[in-house]
């Protein structure tokens, strides 16, 4: 008997993960809609540009619904960029609303419209820089917002290029504590951040430690995965709705009549 090879863990790892793809609507009146599904990761803004690319001709406006988003790195900015573009290029109007979860703070720390960035500021102007502030309270509350947005991104580019390891830690995670993408990518990050390491080295070492026989992370970013580990999937963390039990309308099964005794046999 043959058996056939399992696919490479990295294959089995990254089908864990979400991609994205594309449902487009048409109405007579010249209206698309679009819903994407799964994650603004590498390879987004060539979905995006197969999906506008394949409209047809008298579109006069481009909807999004971006609700079934999960996870966005900073690849979703050039989505966005690219979503911008074609409307310009094309005279039409562009949105793109429904914004939810992670992909919604992106754009929160990215100072961009949350119910649709794609709409400028009502009054014109650019966000403020943190020279321009001034040393109030809210002042300085901006300014730290603006430096830990700066942080964000900067880890965001860095998951980017890294990318490959970091689908595969994320794969990691979700295989061993039952998480969801996104809180894999939190984990990931919150590890990060209290082991003061690089996300990547964090993502080699939750990989490098996976492999039979492989080396343990190192002790700090070993306590960090458990802090972060146990906020993100422990008993206070927020859960996914659970699906709803079936409802039991069924009716019982009817108690079958009891058999008549057998006849009994006549006296000769």
């Amino acid at each position: 008997m043959t058996s056939t090879a399992p696919p490479p863990l990295a294959l089995r790892l990254h089908a864990l993960v979400d991609t994205l793809t594309i449902g487009v609507r048409t109405d007579p009146g010249g209206r698309a809609f679009l819903t994407p599904r799964g994650e603004l990761v590498h390879g987004c803004t060539e979905t995006l540009a197969k999906a506008l690319a394949e409209l047809p001709p008298g579109v006069v406006r481009v909807d999004l619904d971006m609700s079934r988003v999960t996870f966005m790195d900073t690849t979703g900015l050039e989505f966005l960029r690219a979503l911008d573009e074609h409307g310009r290029s094309h005279l039409v109007e562009v949105t793109a609303t429904g914004w939810a979860g992670q992909p919604r703070r992106v754009l929160e720390l990215a100072a961009l419209d949350t119910a649709d960035p794609l709409r400028p500021p009502p009054d014109g102007r650019a966000h403020p820089q943190p020279e321009s502030l001034t040393g109030s309270a809210v002042a300085l509350e901006r300014v730290e917002r603006l430096l830990r947005l700066r942080e964000e991104v900067e880890q965001l580019r860095e998951a980017m290029v890294t990318r490959p390891v970091i689908d595969q830690a994320r794969g990691i995670l979700m295989a061993a504590h039952s998480c969801t993408p996104e809180q894999a990518w939190d984990i990931l990050r919150e590890a990060s951040q209290r082991s003061n390491t690089k996300l990547r080295a964090v993502a080699a070492a939750v990989t490098a430690g996976a492999v039979p026989d492989g080396p343990a992370p190192p002790e700090g970013i070993r306590t960090a995965l458990r802090t972060a580990i146990s906020r993100a999937t422990g008993p206070d963390a927020p859960r996914p709705p659970a699906a709803p039990r079936p409802s039991s309308t069924s009716k019982p099964s009817p108690t079958p009549s009891p058999k008549p005794p057998p006849a009994r046999s006549p006296h000769r």
